[in-house]
Parts: C-alpha cells; structure tokens; sequence
C-alpha cells in the first residue's frame, strides 16, 4: 500500500467517524428537544390544573352573590342542574348574601333541567324569604333560560337582549330518499310496534306525528303555566306570547315578560344595595369536562342518542 493510498483510507475512516458522531450529535439534540417539549406541555398542564382548580376569592362582607346560567342547558354541560342548583344552595345558604343574581345567557336546553333548576329556585325562595333574587339577562334569554328566570323575583334585561321562544322543539332529519338513491336497504328489528318511533331512516307515519305533537303539546302546556305563574299579572297576554317568537329587550318589558333594564352591576348597587359581588358559579375542572365529553361521544358513537324535545 502507497503512502497516498493509506492517506486516503485514514481519511476515510475519519471522515465516516465524524459523520457519524455528527448524526449521533443530532439524532441526540432531536431527542432532546422532544423531552424538552413532553416536559414542557407536562408543566403547562399540570399549571393549567392547578389554576383550573383553585378556589374562588371570598368576600367575608355582605355582598351579592352571583350564579351563571350560560350555554345550552343539558345535563352535561355547564349549565345543568346539578351545577346550578349546587351554585344556588351555596349563594343563599351564605350568611352574607345580601341577594342572589341569576345572570342567564342561553338559548334554552332541555326541559328537564330547566325544570329542575326552576323548581329548587322556588325552594330556596321558601327556605330564604328575606333573600331577594333578581334575574339579569345578557345576550340571549330564549326558551328553557326564559322558563329559569322566571322563577326569579324580578327580571332585568338590556335593551337589545334577545327574549322569549316560549315554545318546545323536536328536530331530526330524515335519509329515506338517500337511502333509495344510494341503493342501501334499512333492516331495523324492535319488539314494540312503536320502538322505531320517528325513526329518521324510516318513511314518517302519521300517527307517530300525531302523539310527537300532542307530547310536544303537553310539555308546551307546562312552559306557559310556569311563566303566567312567575310574572302574573305583570304579563300582557297576547296570541303571540306562547308561539316561540323573541323579542328585544325593550320589547320584552312592554309585554310583561321581564321588568326594567339594568346590569349585573348595576343590580347589585341599586337593587341589593350591595355592591361587592361573588360569584358562586360551579366551575368544572378540565377532568370533568374530559370525562363528560368523552361520554357524550362514546353515546354518540354507539348510537345511544335520540331526538327528543329541547326549549329552544
């Protein structure tokens, strides 16, 4: 072997070594960068966690306290009747509560919960007689938030407030000419003549339409009697009050469907007479909103969902 050959082999083989140590080099630097960033998301969590479970600040002073009724009212959500109803327990068993406001700002839900919701408010109106509560629209007070606040003694709302659809809804859509078109043949086995009730994939049946609108009658009933027992005589009766139409704001004090305008604020230092607010609003942390979502698309996946009526 020539001295120039075993130059170029000796440079070879260091050449290969460096390359290599080079790609061990990045190879390790992209791992790093990959225990960085686990850790990082890790922390950021984790601090998310912490913030998300803190408890809220207390005011030992008389104040008013302050319950949310935000979003579609379900009994997974926010705004369902255990969250709220727990809120409420607290805002009027608190010895300093001056007052109890029920900010709402949904389009309504289901029945169910805003039933529950409206029957505890009446109970703790019982258990508290010396404890107003005021109910304070935001944007939207439609349908089941409607059928909430009118539990409340009084019902302030701003002027381009959306109130009203005193009404009940059962919506779904049908695929049977998509079906046909597509080729696809529907086989659905039930034991009860009637367990394909409204089924979306089936031809409708005019006697299945019949007992949806005579059960959407029914729960349409029991709206109306809630609200002419909650507002009373202050509401100015019409054919068009019950029909789910909205109104503003402004247009809702002329019907008698609420009171006066005014804010959250703006109740609790001139209605209350307590200024300072706090809010008792149960807030969920991020493993309950995981766990209720998660279940919901479970359902959703193994097709236990359903048409079934909504106050919206």
């Amino acid at each position: 072997m020539t001295e120039d050959t075993s130059n170029n082999w000796e440079r070879g083989v260091i050449e290969k070594l460096a390359f290599e140590a080079l790609k061990e080099q990045r190879r390790a630097r992209r791992w790093g960068i990959f225990f960085k960033g686990l850790t990082f998301l890790y922390l950021t969590f984790l601090l998310i966690l912490l913030l998300d479970l803190r408890q809220p600040d207390t005011f030992k002073g008389k104040h008013s306290a302050l319950v949310d009724v935000a979003g579609v009212i379900d009994a997974k959500g926010g705004a369902s009747a255990d969250n709220v109803n727990s809120a409420l327990l607290s805002a009027f068993k608190d010895k300093n509560t001056q007052g109890v406001i029920l900010r709402v700002n949904s389009p309504g839900g289901s029945p169910v919960q805003a039933g529950l919701i409206y029957d505890e408010i009446l109970r703790l109106r019982g258990l508290y007689p010396n404890i107003p509560m005021y109910a304070v629209v935001e944007d939207v007070c439609a349908s089941g938030g409607y059928y909430i606040a009118s539990a409340a003694d009084r019902i302030y709302v701003d002027k381009a407030s959306l109130i009203g659809s005193i009404g009940v809804l059962m919506d779904q859509f049908g695929f049977v000419d998509s079906l046909e078109k597509l080729g696809v043949e529907r086989r659905v086995l039930s034991a009860g003549e009637n367990k394909a009730f409204l089924d979306p994939f089936s031809p409708l049946e005019p006697r299945h339409v019949a007992h949806a609108k005579a059960l959407l009658g029914e729960i349409h009933q029991q709206f109306i009697e809630v609200v002419r027992k909650g507002r009373g005589t202050r509401l100015k009766e019409s054919p068009e009050l019950f029909s789910g139409l909205i109104w503003s704001g402004a247009k809702s004090i002329e019907l008698g469907l609420t009171d006066a305008l005014g804010s959250v604020d703006y109740v609790a230092r001139e209605v209350i007479k307590a200024e300072q607010i706090v809010d008792f609003t149960q807030k969920e942390n991020i493993a309950e909103r995981f766990a209720k979502r998660f279940g919901a698309g479970v359902a959703q996946s193994l097709g236990l969902g359903g048409s079934t009526p909504r106050l919206r």
